[in-house]
């Protein structure tokens, strides 16, 4: 892997400063926070993101004594040159991209009531991995894949296994409240009825397949995270599909 890049380093606008040299556009322009959306030359921050992303990296093991924390390892800075994409990505590789502050883990507190909408792809030759796994972190970054209000994502993975290529999202729940979230209707609140829940779960998957370009006939599965643990190699059973 090529040098990795500071990202502090990367200038703010597309020439490290305004476009050509020049000063901000106008003197009442300045201080204000101007996104690529508002102008695409002379834009001054960096990214208009809700949350900060972490993506980690899991390597394959080497033997049945590998501890999965070992294998798990943080991608601090990076940008798209210096990754390597999904396709050159050895068997029983994996990437995570999760929101800051949470670690691609079952176990993790803010995880540990949620699960995961899934799709494999089966037919490896056919698929352009590459292109979906990068829709995928799109989605996620942009916060496309649910209402600025459900806060259910947690973050996207790809698994590359021998037969198949997999991505995933994780959400914090499975439509019901969990404990700590207060009476609220947010992710995890008792304000939250569970039909409401599931709703946007499933409103959740419906862009997960938009984004992974699947025709109708084939579904997306969700299953609980505690499912998946006590399933073992077997696949736990869908909580629903879309």
């Amino acid at each position: 892997m090529s040098e990795q890049v500071d990202l502090t380093t990367i200038p703010i606008s597309p020439d490290g400063g305004n476009v050509d040299g020049a000063a901000s556009s106008s003197p009442e322009d300045a201080g204000k926070t101007i996104t690529v959306f508002h102008d695409k030359d002379n834009f001054n921050v960096k990214h208009p993101l809700s949350n900060r992303w972490t993506l980690w990296f899991t390597k394959p093991a080497s033997g049945k004594g590998d501890n999965w924390n070992d294998l798990l390892k943080e991608v601090i800075t990076f940008n798209s040159n210096n990754i390597a994409p999904v396709s050159e990505l050895a068997l029983k590789s994996d990437y995570h991209l999760f929101k800051e502050g949470v670690r691609p883990e079952w176990e993790d507190p803010q995880n540990k009531h949620g699960g995961k909408w899934s799709y494999q792809f089966k037919e490896k030759r056919n698929i352009n991995i590459d292109e979906l796994w990068l829709h995928t972190m799109l989605a996620a970054i942009g916060e496309t894949l649910e209402e600025e209000e459900d806060g259910e994502v947690m973050g996207v993975v790809v698994n590359v296994r021998k037969a198949f290529f997999r991505i995933g999202i994780w959400t914090r729940t499975i439509g019901k409240s969990i404990p700590g979230r207060g009476d609220g209707d947010i992710s995890g609140g008792k304000g939250r009825s569970p039909d409401k829940g599931k709703d946007i779960l499933q409103a959740i998957g419906r862009r997960f397949k938009t984004v992974l370009k699947l025709p109708p006939q084939e579904m997306v599965e969700f299953s609980g995270h505690t499912d998946s643990a006590h399933s073992g190699s077997t696949r736990a059973r869908a909580k629903f599909t879309v």
